[in-house]
């Protein structure tokens, strides 16, 4: 379960604005320059995946840092807690309050069929988080997690994990998104059982396995999810923003593995470009 519910707080991620500097295909890129002593690193993950296998330059990047940050703080023992407070509607707000009977049904059925759960016991929560304990769904292998393979790295190598943002910051987020577009997406994807969501899916794992990550953004845009269409900038945009200053501050004290969403690199609001605006050399690894 606690897997689970980290996939599902990661899982908040979306895709920028395209930049006008067009980015090399590669999802690890180092950090050096403006008095940095030594470089650090940010590599593009994928949070669920059929083969979460890192390559030689991703090992090596770990090797030779000792800390990794991800978006959260996974080994926090007070995150399942926050996390499944997070997840009710505010304000007495249900799933019922939001689509017609006759949706309230479709999704209902959809739920139990894949879920095993009555719709009426998670009637209160946001309709995002209802989508994504769907996502190991969206795979016909058992799911892996490139941020479960570089917390056992860092274990491995006795070195600690912490987080760029906390679980009420990614909580905050799926308060900001109005719950009728969360259901809007849910019901969606109840209409045709996940059907489009995975053939989607299974496209976006094809590019992201060639690293090309402007691809990735140009197909995600495509997407028919109005989270994705409708609020990049309370998905990513801001949050970016936000991890700036954590990531130089990081960087500044020690050398650092940083794994975040592939979608936060690119775009002119993305990771790499905010942190070039800021002075740092973001090169990729090739």
């Amino acid at each position: 379960m606690k897997k689970l519910l980290g996939i599902i707080g990661l899982s908040l991620i979306s895709f920028a604005p395209i930049q006008s500097q067009e980015l090399e295909k590669s999802l690890l890129w180092e950090i050096s320059g403006n008095g940095l002593n030594e470089s650090s690193y940010l590599y593009g993950t994928i949070h669920i995946t059929c083969d979460a296998s890192l390559d030689d330059n991703i090992k090596r990047a770990l090797d030779e840092t000792s800390l990794l940050v991800l978006e959260l703080d996974m080994d926090d023992p007070k995150m399942q807690m926050e996390m499944m407070g997070g997840m009710m509607m505010k304000d007495g707000k249900t799933l019922k309050d939001l689509v017609s009977a006759e949706e309230y049904q479709i999704i209902g059925d959809f739920i139990k069929e894949n879920l095993g759960l009555p719709i009426d016991a998670l009637g209160t929560v946001k309709p995002f988080f209802l989508s994504a304990m769907l996502y190991p769904k969206l795979l016909d292998c058992p799911m892996q997690s490139f941020e479960a393979a570089l917390m056992e790295v860092a274990l491995e190598q006795g070195e600690e994990s912490l987080g760029l943002e906390t679980v009420q910051d990614q909580m905050n987020v799926s308060n900001q998104i109005p719950y009728e577009d969360q259901a809007i997406d849910l019901l969606r994807t109840a209409k045709d059982n996940m059907a489009y969501d995975k053939t989607s899916f299974k496209k976006m794992l094809e590019i992201y396995s060639q690293k090309d990550i402007e691809a990735l953004y140009d197909y995600m845009l495509s997407d028919k999810n109005v989270i994705t269409s409708e609020h990049l900038d309370k998905m990513l945009d801001n949050r970016n923003k936000n991890w700036i200053q954590k990531i130089i501050e990081f960087a500044n004290e020690q050398r650092v593995f940083f794994g975040v969403g592939a979608g936060h690199l690119p775009g002119d609001n993305g990771v790499i470009n905010l942190l070039r605006k800021e002075g740092y050399t973001v090169k990729p690894v090739m």
